[in-house]
C-alpha cells in the first residue's frame, strides 16, 4: 500500500475543492453558509467547514460575524488587482477607454472571452444618472453579447462551437437562439468589424463593441459601450460605430497589431 500516493491524492482533492468552493460565490451570491456549501458541491459538512476554515485563515474567505455565513476575502481582491496589473492590455487601454466615454457619454467596457461567456476586465460607468451598470470580474453569455459575439466571429468554426451552450437559452425575447441565424451573424460581425446588442442580454439596454488584436493578429479582448435604450437609439448607435472601431484599432496597434 502507498501511503505516500494516497496522501498526495488527498492533498490534490482537498485543493481542488477549496477552489470549488472560492467559485461557488458570485455576483448574486456574495454570501454562503457551510450547509449550502455542502449541499451544493456534494461535499460532507465537516470537509466544508474545515476547507472554510484554512481559506478564511489566509484570508482568502472572511466570516460575516451577524449571519456565520463566509464571503470572498480581501486577499483575493489583492490578488486580482495584482493580475490586472499584469496585464498589459488594461494598462495601455486606460486612455483609450477615457476617450471614448468622453466621445460617447456612455458606459464603456474592456471585456475577454472566458470560454462561454466574457469576463469584464475594466468597465467606466456614464455620468448620466440613467445609466448602464457593470463590474470588473462580472460575467455575461458570450453569444449574446456584443463584446462576446464580436470576439466569437473571429474564431475557427471548431473552436466557436467550444465558447456556444447548447441549447441557446434566451436571456430575452430578443435573444438569438437559432444556431443557424447566429452564425450568419458572426460571418457579418467578421465582415463589418463590429457587433450589436439590441436588448439581446439585458431588457432596456443597447451596446455595441469591436475586437481587440494583439500582435499576432488573434482577438484577444472587445472594446463596447453600453446605454439605456431611452437614450442609446439604433440611430444613435449607429452614429458611435466609428469611435468604437476607431477606439479598437488603436489598442490594437498599441499591443503591435499591423492592420
Amino acid at each position: 500500500m502507498n501511503t505516500s500516493s494516497e496522501s498526495s491524492s488527498t492533498r490534490l482533492s482537498s485543493v481542488a475543492s477549496a477552489i470549488r468552493i472560492l467559485k461557488a460565490f458570485s455576483e448574486t451570491e456574495v454570501e454562503l453558509g457551510i450547509s449550502l456549501l455542502s449541499q451544493r458541491l456534494g461535499l460532507a459538512k465537516s470537509t466544508v467547514h474545515r476547507l472554510v476554515s484554512t481559506l478564511a485563515a489566509e484570508g482568502l474567505l472572511e466570516q460575516n460575524e451577524a449571519t456565520g455565513k463566509y464571503r470572498l476575502g480581501l486577499e483575493l481582491f489583492a490578488m486580482g488587482a495584482l493580475v490586472r496589473r499584469q496585464m498589459n492590455i488594461g494598462t495601455l487601454s486606460l486612455p483609450y477607454l477615457h476617450q471614448l466615454r468622453s466621445s460617447t457619454s456612455e458606459t464603456v467596457h474592456l471585456a475577454a472571452l472566458d470560454q462561454r461567456h466574457i469576463i469584464y476586465l475594466y468597465n467606466l460607468e456614464s455620468d448620466h444618472a440613467i445609466r448602464e451598470r457593470s463590474y470588473i470580474g462580472a460575467r455575461k453569455p458570450a453569444y449574446c453579447s456584443s463584446e462576446g459575439r464580436a470576439m466569437l466571429a473571429h474564431l475557427e468554426r471548431s473552436q466557436l462551437m467550444e465558447h456556444l451552450p447548447n441549447p441557446l437559452a434566451p436571456r430575452t425575447p430578443n435573444t438569438c437562439t437559432h444556431l443557424p441565424t447566429l452564425l450568419k451573424q458572426l460571418d457579418q460581425i467578421a465582415q463589418q468589424g463590429y457587433a450589436e446588442d439590441d436588448e439581446e442580454t439585458e431588457l432596456g439596454v443597447r451596446s455595441l463593441a469591436a475586437p481587440i488584436y494583439n500582435v499576432d493578429s488573434r482577438v484577444i479582448a472587445a472594446v463596447g459601450i453600453a446605454g439605456p435604450v431611452q437614450r442609446l437609439t439604433k440611430k444613435t448607435l449607429k452614429t458611435y460605430v466609428p469611435y468604437v472601431i476607431e477606439t479598437a484599432q488603436a489598442i490594437s496597434q498599441r499591443l503591435g497589431h499591423t492592420p
